[in-house]
């Protein structure tokens, strides 16, 4: 990540050490959250090792945090970038999905799914927490691919007594109920303590996610027994999905073609099936948030 570049830290990458990489979860390049802007003479540094490296270009692959940065180096210090959408947020403007996300959802409808079969053995109502601190798309996903009773994300005001009423009915019919949530909902009435702030300005979330504390709610307004399970950095690793081995290749040679092509200030994105590029500007003007006919369409199985 951008910690590379500013301690000058490079490797040549040969056929050997990538022809095998496709299945592999992570990152062979490693990554970090430090952005160059708020290290002392970071972006400094940055562009000393840029010119001494001779690099052609720099493509940066990230989220609207590492991008945004790659934007303000290509704006303001001229820096030669093409952007790639990596996130499993999938939160990022003018590409349809982003990779990452796909596999990200694949690994949490498992988990959801190995809920749903404890949850019948006891009787109880599951919830599942999962990333997405501003952006709903993971647990919009997750919950409707694993037939969740209930989906609570970030876009929308979290109603507690119509959600618990609703579990109630779904329990008593089916003795069991699932119920997917965004680590990054706000639960009416709980105080949120402060915490610490990254280097990108996104709070540090507590130890003690929203998931634990959906559970004491609900098993308290329901009477019945609820438990918790929070995902976490599970979903970050493992091998990729198809969808996501097929949108990174093909994202990574539209990508090398920019810069050959001296094409900078560019995003690589994915627009029905088609991989076009955009300005990296518009890309990250504006998070993509879970829009009102997605949450619709999620309501229509709150049955």
């Amino acid at each position: 990540g951008y910690k590379g570049l500013i301690e000058g830290k490079s490797k040549l990458l040969k056929l050997k050490d990538v022809e095998e990489i496709i299945g592999k979860g992570g990152t062979i390049l490693g990554t970090s959250r430090v952005n160059p802007f708020k290290e002392k003479r970071g972006v400094e540094r940055s562009l000393k090792n840029i010119k001494r490296l001779r690099l052609d270009g720099l493509i940066v692959m990230g989220g609207e945090d590492t991008l945004g940065v790659a934007n303000r180096l290509y704006k303001e210090h001229k820096v030669k970038v093409v952007g790639v959408p990596k996130t499993m947020d999938n939160d990022l403007s003018a590409t349809d999905y982003t990779f990452g996300f796909d596999t990200s959802v694949t690994i949490a409808v498992d988990a959801a799914e190995r809920l749903r079969d404890t949850g019948k053995s006891h009787r109880r109502i599951m919830i599942l927490e999962v990333m997405g601190r501003h952006a709903g798309w993971v647990a919009l996903f997750t919950g409707m691919a694993s037939g969740a009773d209930w989906i609570l994300i970030p876009e929308e005001k979290v109603d507690i007594d119509k959600m618990c009423k609703h579990l109630k009915k779904v329990h008593k019919r089916k003795n069991y109920a699932l119920v997917v949530t965004s680590e990054g909902i706000k639960i009416p009435g709980m105080k949120v303590e402060k915490e610490k702030l990254d280097q990108f300005g996104h709070m540090i979330l507590r130890k003690r996610g929203v998931g634990e504390d959906l559970a004491t709610i609900i098993k308290e307004k329901t009477g019945i027994g609820t438990r918790a399970t929070v995902i976490g950095h599970i979903q970050r690793g493992g091998p990729p999905t198809l969808f996501d081995r097929i949108l990174g290749t093909r994202c990574g040679v539209r990508a090398a073609d920019l810069v050959a092509k001296k094409k900078f200030g560019r995003m690589v994105a994915l627009k029905g099936n088609e991989i076009i590029d955009v300005p990296l500007e518009r890309a990250v003007a504006k998070l993509k948030t879970v829009d009102k006919k997605w949450r619709d369409l999620a309501k229509v199985f709150f049955k």
